[in-house]
């Protein structure tokens, strides 16, 4: 059995940043992102950072579907090489890989059921049923005009709408998608969650920090991330 680490290292992954902080740490390190970065620049770079840092295990949360602790597509808005990437060995301890909004929607969550919504370079999502986490992929879904939610409440969604009808198109995603999914409430994460003025009805915005107690409950639960 794998042993439990007392301190945890976690990465996340995002379109314009990767945010660092670890255990015993108050203070998130962030490091430029962007299209042209990989895994092995990502890794380096971290590895610099953190460096004089002590962690015993590393999570990650990526943003892409994951299946069974691995990328399985490679990202939209990062650099290529990440589905096959060997993150153990570049950072030589053991290493959990989680889609970056179930990585948040673990560190959100409160009990009953949950959708989280992560508004940032684009759209995540992640649902969690009385304690069991199920990764979602609700961006490329068609929404409307032959868009997809993420078009629009995405950050290009943002740029083109400007952010009052930008505000309005989350609060009626929130809406249906609460509805289809049947969720007692959603939490609204992501870095362009504090350009919402106010919460959406049936919604509360998150904190960013979720995601970081996110990457450390993930070395407590067991299997399908059960808290």
């Amino acid at each position: 059995m794998e042993k439990k680490p007392r301190k945890i290292l976690v990465i996340d992954v995002g379109g314009t940043h990767v945010k660092l902080l670890a255990t015993g740490r108050r203070t998130a390190v962030k490091i430029e992102s962007g299209p042209d970065l990989t895994p092995v620049r990502m890794a380096a770079a971290v590895r610099r950072a953190v460096a004089g840092w002590q962690y015993d295990a590393v999570s990650i949360g990526y943003p892409g579907p994951v299946l069974h602790g691995r990328p399985v597509t490679e990202p939209h808005n990062l650099g290529p090489g990440w589905v096959g990437f060997d993150f153990r060995k570049a950072f030589g301890r053991p290493v959990r890989v989680i889609n970056d909004a179930a990585m948040q929607a673990l560190g959100s969550y409160e009990g009953g059921r949950m959708l989280f919504l992560g508004l940032g370079t684009g759209l995540g999502s992640a649902l969690i049923v009385d304690g069991v986490l199920e990764p979602m992929e609700l961006a490329h879904l068609p929404y409307k005009k032959g868009r997809t939610y993420e078009d629009y409440v995405g950050r290009a969604g943002l740029l083109r709408l400007g952010k009052k009808k930008w505000r309005s198109a989350v609060a009626d995603v929130v809406k249906k998608l609460k509805a289809a999914l049947q969720a007692d409430y959603v939490v609204l994460g992501g870095g362009n969650a504090k350009l919402l003025k106010t919460a959406p009805a049936g919604a509360k915005l998150g904190d960013n920090s979720n995601a970081f107690r996110g990457g450390c409950r993930l070395w407590k639960t067991v299997a399908r991330a059960t808290l």
